[in-house]
């Protein structure tokens, strides 16, 4: 009764059955990998975040310097003066609670010691009433200021990030050394400082400061990934399912096609 199994259809299905198992257990492992990515990555940034602060200019050491994995989000300090006149804003960032949409205010810090310049996100402020007009930013403490924050790689440009052709003056939508040494001139010292802290005091009104990212959310990769692997199991038993689901249904047509049987009298 299971020499159905033999004809086009099923045999088509057979192949299709077999095709899916090693891509769903490919797709399981891709899962996989992303979670053991994951842990690594909170590992990586709970490391920085609990190293003790050490001056920006030691780590991000020339203009163009490429900040690596392992000091992404690392204290760090400076001290110097805001240069005002070179501040930016950059579009299209929210705020602490991911609700709101507005900028992120940019200003340069130029390092007491002389050793360049370096930028400062000072935190998230409102979009303004016209995405073409810029928004209310609170000025940046004057005078001699020491900076601590966390170390960040200049962001990068993707598919879904364009240049700033076609913005408003002084709005961006990266924060990348690279790019505003181009526009200003400036020598940057590569990457920028995400303040958390002020010395002096930087008056109430300042923007508002970036929380510490989340490093205790491994994602549901893992969950996938076991998801992807139960329905590897599952296709060879559906396959056997379906196939003794039609031999029971060829035999009971069988059964019916030959009637019911005629007594003959003696």
């Amino acid at each position: 009764m299971y020499r159905f199994l033999l004809s086009r259809r099923w045999l088509i299905t057979l192949l299709i059955a077999l095709l899916l198992i090693p891509a769903t257990i490919r797709l399981g492992f891709w899962q996989l990998h992303r979670h053991e990515a994951r842990v690594d990555r909170n590992e990586l940034i709970a490391q920085a975040l609990t190293a003790g602060p050490v001056p920006f200019d030691t780590l991000s050491t020339a203009p163009g310097f490429a900040v690596p994995k392992d000091l992404t989000w690392r204290p760090v300090t400076a001290t110097g003066q805001y240069d005002p006149a070179h501040e930016f804003v950059v579009r299209k960032r929210t705020d602490s609670s991911g609700d709101k949409i507005g900028y992120f205010v940019v200003t340069p810090l130029v390092l007491a010691d002389g050793g360049g310049t370096v930028l400062v996100n000072r935190g998230w402020v409102p979009s303004a009433s016209s995405a073409a007009e810029y928004p209310t930013v609170p000025a940046a403490p004057a005078g001699q200021v020491t900076l601590t924050g966390r170390l960040r790689a200049d962001e990068a440009a993707s598919g879904s990030v364009k240049d700033r052709a076609g913005l408003p003056d002084r709005q961006f939508t990266l924060i990348s050394s690279t790019q505003q040494a181009k526009e200003s001139g400036a020598a940057l010292l590569g990457g920028y400082l995400e303040l958390t802290a002020t010395e002096p005091a930087a008056p109430a009104d300042q923007p508002e400061l970036l929380p510490e990212p989340n490093h205790s959310d491994i994602g549901p990769h893992m969950a996938y990934a076991i998801q992807w692997w139960l329905f590897t199991a599952m296709i060879p038993v559906g396959f056997a399912v379906m196939a003794r689901r039609e031999a029971k249904d060829r035999r009971k047509e069988a059964a019916e096609a030959e009637g019911p049987a005629v007594a003959v009298p003696a």
